[in-house]
């Protein structure tokens, strides 16, 4: 049972990015190495969270704190990717088969945001995924039955998260739209803080809301990419 678990929770949380990595990204090298630049990225943000929250744990242990910190350092490294990403935009199209790589800019905010995503989920899920395996069952005699599950579908969707926030992020920097850079970092924090409700499992109300602003922050994605309700006629008709 330990085993099935395991599959089943590293496919829920991993299948669709891996199947979004396959499709979209694998077979261009650029996007790869966007990806992997991101990721990266995401990586440095968690070692400075980390000296932070170790620097201030003496004074105050609260989550809480670390968690706000944590959110607002990894904005600040998405806006230096955004940076990086523009200062060799140069360099990128004279290796690059793309005719002009800034009418495609929405795709390498797509490639970075999927490389936040998929170490960051990566990082959240990997330990619960290495005791799910077993000796024990999680939920036999205390606990939540469901928390690999939850813990599972959550990771998923701050994987899809970040991809969106990336995508919306980088647009808005471009053409000076403070708002959606606003709601990048408050949905943000507010998705993260809402995951403190598990410590009392209170795993729907997390979930629910978490899934609710994934899918008002992956409309808003959708609109700043040049989506349009006509698109997403043809893209469901395979026109």
């Amino acid at each position: 049972m330990t085993v099935v678990e395991f599959f089943g929770c590293s496919f829920l949380a991993f299948g669709p990015p891996v199947a979004m990595f396959a499709l979209t990204i694998a077979h261009d090298p650029i996007r790869i190495i966007i990806l992997i630049a991101a990721s990266f990225f995401w990586l440095v943000s968690l070692l400075l969270s980390s000296t932070v929250w170790l620097a201030f744990h003496p004074i105050t242990s609260q989550v809480t704190f670390g968690l706000i910190c944590s959110v607002f350092i990894q904005e600040g490294f998405r806006y230096l990717m955004y940076k990086v990403l523009r200062k060799t935009e140069s360099g990128l199209q004279e290796v690059t088969d793309i005719v002009r790589i800034a009418d495609y800019r929405h795709i390498l905010s797509y490639a970075s945001g999927l490389g936040f995503g998929i170490i960051s989920g990566a990082f959240s899920l990997v330990n619960i995924l290495a005791d799910s395996v077993g000796p024990a069952t999680v939920g036999l005699k205390a606990g939540s039955d469901i928390f690999m599950l939850i813990s599972a579908a959550q990771s998923l969707a701050m994987i899809l998260l970040h991809t969106f926030w990336s995508v919306i992020f980088f647009n808005a920097c471009d053409v000076k739209n403070y708002y959606h850079i606003g709601y990048v970092v408050a949905s943000h924090l507010f998705v993260s803080c809402m995951t403190l409700l598990n410590a009392n499992a209170l795993f729907g109300v997390t979930l629910s809301i978490s899934y609710l602003v994934l899918c008002i922050t992956g409309v808003i994605a959708f609109q700043v990419a040049g989506g349009t309700v006509l698109s997403f006629r043809k893209f469901l008709t395979c026109k």
